[in-house]
């Protein structure tokens, strides 16, 4: 069994699910029960920056949670800057449904659009 968990932070203009380790056959059910819990928020992030592997189930279960969010008219992208994971999302043509972006900066940017909050920088 992996160590496995998601955190769900709520923000004032979305709401971000940040999965914690391999999402895989054995932590497949709590992502998608995670991603299930959120099918309704108008605006999601999915940050994978701490997903190490994620195998075809947890590819599946994605592509689920975005439609069940699409049903509700949401929004979504999803944050990944890990490079095995980055090929897996392009070369299975997953970054055509969703926006994926490398940084959380550029996520929120692009998940937000003009009610992005500016940069401090």
């Amino acid at each position: 069994m992996s160590d496995f968990e998601v955190e769900t932070e709520e923000h004032e203009s979305y709401t971000a699910l940040r999965p914690l380790g391999d999402i895989d056959a054995y932590s497949v059910g709590q992502f998608r029960e995670a991603l299930s819990g959120l099918a309704e928020v108008p605006r999601l992030l999915i940050d994978l920056s701490e997903v190490p592997f994620m195998d075809s189930a947890g590819l599946g279960a994605l592509i689920g949670g975005i439609r069940r969010n699409r049903d509700h008219d949401g929004e979504i992208v999803v944050v990944c800057d890990k490079p095995a994971l980055t090929r897996l999302l392009h070369t299975t043509g997953f970054d055509r449904i969703v926006p994926v972006t490398e940084t959380l900066e550029s996520g929120i940017v692009t998940l937000l659009g003009d009610d992005a909050p500016e940069s401090s920088d």
